[in-house]
This record gives structure tokens, sequence and C-alpha cells, in this order.
């Protein structure tokens, strides 16, 4: 019996940007994906199926089981803490810098910092690396919001252009990482499928190094 390989992918300019790398691995779905409202995606092989689902889902999906293969950004998989998990390939894609970021020619701040961020674990992490005691704020969207209505001091967010930062009177402070897109596959999927996965990984680097040199 052939052995069935499901790949979870990111929705949005992860997933425009990954499917050229899948493409370049043989790898096509059956229809439009973003034309289609499905969730799951029949491709070019009877045994590989596309799941297509927030970012932040990808890692648990692989972790779990419910893929054996995904396509997620460095900040979600530094969120999520890598576990059960390989990382065997950096697709270069999506690239963005993940900073602290804060009102600009603001007062410096006495006492404690109140941090806002969806990133509650990088925070956390971050500043516990810096020895410094944080008040962190969970938020879901528009992190430039807080520091301007005295939500907090510091946000930590993604940067891309750092448009939208200046845009609202914010500046970047500090960088925490570099970010780009990474193939993750779960370690069970690992063991059992390699001689299914292997020539992925081999194909979509190939097309990385290709595309780097063009």
């Amino acid at each position: 019996m052939t052995q069935q390989l499901t790949i979870a992918l990111s929705k949005g300019r992860i997933l425009t940007e990954t499917l050229p790398l899948l493409a370049a691995a043989d790898i096509l779905p059956a229809e439009d994906i973003f034309s289609s409202r499905k969730l799951i995606f029949d491709t070019n092989h009877d045994n590989i199926k596309l799941l297509v689902i927030r970012a932040t889902d990808v890692p648990t999906y692989v972790e779990y089981g419910g893929a054996d293969m995904g396509v997620a950004g460095k900040d979600v998989l530094m969120e999520h803490g890598g576990q059960g998990l390989y990382e065997p390939l950096d697709l270069e894609i999506s690239r963005c810098r993940l900073m602290v970021a804060g009102l600009k020619g603001a007062a410096p701040v006495d006492g404690r910092l109140r941090v806002a961020s969806k990133f509650v674990n990088i925070t956390r992490e971050y500043y516990a690396r810096l020895g410094a005691q944080v008040d962190i704020i969970k938020l879901y969207g528009a992190m430039e919001l807080a520091p301007i209505m005295g939500l907090a001091d510091r946000i930590v967010d993604i940067v891309d252009t750092g448009n939208t930062l200046r845009a609202n009177g914010l500046e970047p402070l500090e960088h925490i990482a570099d970010i780009s897109s990474r193939l993750v596959v779960g370690q069970p999927s690992m063991k059992m499928k390699y001689e299914l996965i292997q020539p992925i990984l081999e194909q979509m680097q190939a097309a990385v190094i290709a595309k780097r040199e063009v």
C-alpha cells in the first residue's frame, strides 16, 4: 500500500510563495487553491494532500500527526517552541524581522515595562535573557495602537518595510530575530516516511538554491 503524505500550508503570503517551491518538487494542487473555500486539496499525486490552515496552527498539526510536513514562519515556530518537529529547510521566503518597537522619541520608562504582543512566549524569553522583568499584554492585532493609547510601552511584532510603524509614530528599537518561512517535518513522519519525504526535501532545497542564484 502506498504511503499517504499530508502537507500543511500557511494561508496568505506564505502560501503564494510556497506553491512554486512545491511545483519544483512536482507537487501541484489539483485545483486553484485561491478560488476555493476548501481546506483539503488533492494533488497530482494520489497519495499527497495539501492542507491550507492558519499559520499558527501549522506546527501543532505537524507535531500531533494531523500533517506529516508543513510550512510556517520562523516566528510561529519560535512561539510554538518546536516540540516534536524537525526543521530541515529554510525556504528563504516571506522574509521579515521580529522587532521591539515603541513611540518615537518617548521618554525612558521608570519601573516595569508593559509590552504588548501576540508572541507571548518569544517576548517573555527575550526579556528574560536581558534580565528584565516585564508585564506582557497579549493582543491579536493592531499592535501599533497599544503605545498610542497608553496600553503598553513597547510592542513586539513582525516588521517588513517599517511603513506601518512610521505611519503610527512608532520606531523599531531592538532586533529579536530575522524571520523567513521554514519547512518542518514531524519526527514520527520523518522516521516512518523518510523515503517519501527525503526526495521532496531535496527538490525543494534545489529550488531554493536556484532562486537564490537568479
